[in-house]
């Protein structure tokens, strides 16, 4: 049994659709799918889950939002007419899509927006069973609360329930093809929650893993991942094989093919994922995989992501102080404040945090606590930063790749703000201004892909003259 996720430029208008259905029946194997919201038809387009969310926005904020809930009912209509389905699917969608957007008795406004967020999914899914159907196939929409899809009641921010996996493994036993909404579940009290922005990708990884999948694919709109952002570098190297902790470096580091949450399950299951594409399905995609055989090249990709700050901590004798990280860091945590990381010397740490989080009002009230409680000698908060990161398992065996980084990035004149590697020794990120980010993740693929290639080609034809 396969897994086949479909993101939402795979869903995004009916003859996409019709992509889609065409590769689910040309596998038997692909009898569970998990589909999202419609994506962009065109670049200015915009995606269904955000008309959705503009849409509650607008009723939560005037009592009603006709223009914004036509523009989403005109979407389904045009995917039903061209679809070829009867009027009766239509206007069954139209009705289950007016009976939630109109609900909002007794919900909180969070509860209002995770319900009126999901229905991009739900529907999505019906369409595409009604679909199959009309294909001949048999094939079943399947509601995640009847499943037994069980999440926290965390809402825009659910993670699954170890009790929904015994739940859900009874899919399995199922006839025909299920078509599954991805990007949410529903708590144990029966209420609907979403996942984060983009957790189609978790729910494909939470169905592999509950039903012993095979393969769990991700289709989507390129090839396969590359080793840097495509935007950035014409004809990008292609990763054929990569492991779960690379990909969940790259992914938390601004790679945007996978969602940066969607690895646990499968990993945890040992579940290989490939990355297709719905546009190509005849290419071999990306494989990412528990293990791998080491490769010419240590790194296997750059990424880079902005929107972080960070907080600068200096204290003589810092080292000898017990207790004095678990205090600064209980200063971040009663405020309410995650951290990404804390690269430190002996008498200095810095808190490298999302910035989005860091308000003005809590900033200020930080600072001044740690000047009080911690009785530092110097605090400094640095903004419009962004991680740079090269990501690689040859890394744990290779000399010199943290010279040759630094290198290319000291010739691109780059100034680095910080620099950490993980005790895993997989990645190595490098914090940077904003503003040189694209810059830097250039500069490190010419020195790690295209100068490699470049000596690699040398030595060839070395070779071949030495065998003339």
């Amino acid at each position: 049994m396969k897994v086949a996720k479909f993101g939402g430029t795979s869903l995004a208008n009916a003859e996409q659709i019709k992509k889609v259905c065409n590769i689910i029946r040309a596998d038997k194997d692909r009898r569970l799918v998990v589909v999202s919201a419609p994506g962009k038809r065109y670049k200015d387009d915009k995606k269904v889950t955000d008309l959705l969310i503009s849409y509650a926005e607008a009723f939560l904020k005037n009592g009603v939002a006709q223009q914004e809930k036509q523009a989403v009912f005109e979407r389904y209509q045009e995917i039903v007419q061209e679809l070829g389905l009867s009027s009766e699917v239509g206007q069954q969608i139209e009705a289950e899509l007016e009976e939630v957007l109109s609900n909002r008795a007794g919900l909180s406004s969070e509860r209002f927006v995770d319900a009126v967020k999901a229905a991009g999914e739900d529907n999505s899914a019906k369409v595409v069973a009604h679909y199959l159907r009309s294909l001949g196939e048999d094939a079943h929409y399947v509601n995640p609360r009847e499943a037994g899809m069980l999440v926290t009641d965390e809402a825009g921010n659910a993670h699954v329930l170890p009790a929904a996996y015994e739940k859900l493994k009874q899919l399995r036993d199922r006839q025909g093809i299920i078509i599954f909404p991805g990007f949410f579940g529903y708590s144990e009290a029966g209420e609907l929650v979403t996942f984060s922005r983009g957790g189609s990708d978790i729910t494909g990884s939470i169905l592999a893993a509950a039903v012993k999948a095979s393969v769990y694919e991700n289709f989507t709109d390129v090839d396969s991942v590359y080793v840097v952002n495509p935007n950035l570098v014409e004809n990008p190297v292609e990763i054929k094989v990569i492991t779960y902790r690379e990909m969940r470096e790259l992914s938390y580091s601004g790679f945007s093919v996978f969602h940066e949450e969607a690895l646990i399950p499968a990993y945890q299951a040992e579940i290989p994922v490939c990355i297709k594409n719905t546009n190509n399905p005849s290419a071999p995609g990306t494989m990412i995989v528990s293990e791998r055989e080491p490769s010419a090249n240590r790194v296997s990709g750059v990424a880079s992501d902005s929107g972080f700050c960070s907080i600068y901590v200096s204290k003589y004798l810092m080292n000898k102080e017990i207790g004095f990280g678990r205090k600064l860091l209980q200063i971040l945590e009663e405020e309410g404040l995650s951290y990404e990381h804390t690269p430190s010397g002996i008498d200095n740490i810095s808190v490298i945090l999302r910035e989005r989080d860091l308000t003005p009002a809590k900033e200020a009230r930080i600072v001044e606590r740690i000047k009080t409680e911690l009785q530092v000698d110097d605090i400094a908060v640095q903004h419009d930063l962004a991680l740079v990161m090269i990501v690689g398992e040859g890394m744990r065996q290779s000399v010199g790749t943290s010279a040759r980084a630094t290198a290319a990035l000291a010739a691109a004149e780059i100034n680095l703000d910080m620099i950490n590697q993980g005790s895993s020794e997989v990645s190595m990120m490098f914090g940077v201004k904003a503003s040189d980010a694209d810059r830097a993740v250039i500069a490190l693929y010419q020195a790690f892909f295209v100068q490699d290639e470049v000596e690699l080609a040398k030595q060839d034809r070395h070779m071949t003259s030495m065998m003339r």
